[in-house]
């Protein structure tokens, strides 16, 4: 792993993709701090199945659209060691709608959460991975934002493509100091976040429209953010990878 001997902070852990992500890099021996909101129960679950590898993890709860609980969350991180890794992969999505019926307290709240709370865990990350020799920061983005998501979502896929700016403009500024930014943009992933948005059989009904002919798994996109955070993609920086089975 990159910088081994630091913590990655990974946001939104308690679910789906963060919390796949947490699993691996536990298993690498990583120490990881790890953001939840509601769901207490289920990332204490995470946590511990992640202790019993015997690696320090914690769980801190921390809504990423605060600039206090950010600033919180990076300092009970540094408890375990120096942050050297982020992973931007908190974000909320709502109910499909088209444009036309979209209010603007639903396109505010995702904006806060998808695009705000990315750049404020993004500048504590940097800050301290410039004092500390350098990292690496990986922004979990979406297919949506290059397909832009007609019907369903559009305002997602808008703010999914303001975290693909973000991982470009913020590369280029920190490349100098050993700091590394990437993104990855998972495809139809089995996550339950699409129950949350109101259609829970979506990755089943849509996965004829992927070349692969299937939908994907967190531990897929998982291992692709591990791989983006390790020394194997060193000179891998300002650009984001697809893990969407070709759609």
């Amino acid at each position: 792993m990159q910088h081994a001997q630091g913590t990655v902070v990974v946001t939104g852990g308690s679910r789906g993709i963060g919390a796949a992500v947490v699993q691996a890099l536990a298993a690498r021996g990583v120490p990881t701090c790890f953001s939840y909101v509601t769901r207490r129960e289920a990332a204490e679950v995470v946590a511990e199945q992640a202790a019993e590898l015997g690696t320090p993890v914690k769980a801190v709860r921390a809504d990423v659209s605060s600039e206090a609980d950010v600033r919180r969350l990076f300092a009970e991180a540094e408890q375990l060691g120096p942050v050297t890794g982020l992973v931007n992969n908190a974000g909320v999505n709502a109910p499909q709608a088209r444009v036309v019926d979209i209010d603007v307290a639903r396109v505010r709240r995702l904006m806060e959460v998808n695009v705000v709370g990315a750049f404020l865990c993004a500048r504590e990350a940097v800050t301290r991975m410039a004092r500390s020799g350098g990292g690496v920061v990986v922004n979990v983005s979406s297919r949506a934002a290059v397909l832009g998501s007609a019907g369903e979502y559009v305002d997602y896929a808008a703010s999914k493509a303001a975290v693909d700016a973000l991982t470009v403009g913020l590369a280029r500024e920190v490349a100098e100091q050993g700091i590394r930014v990437v993104g990855v943009r998972p495809g139809l992933i089995r996550t339950d976040i699409h129950a949350s948005a109101g259609d829970p059989g979506r990755v089943e009904r849509l996965q004829r429209s992927v070349p692969m002919g299937r939908g994907g798994e967190a531990s897929e996109v998982a291992e692709a953010v591990v791989w983006l955070l390790s020394d194997a993609a060193s000179y891998v920086t300002g650009t984001t990878l697809d893990v969407s089975g070709g759609r």
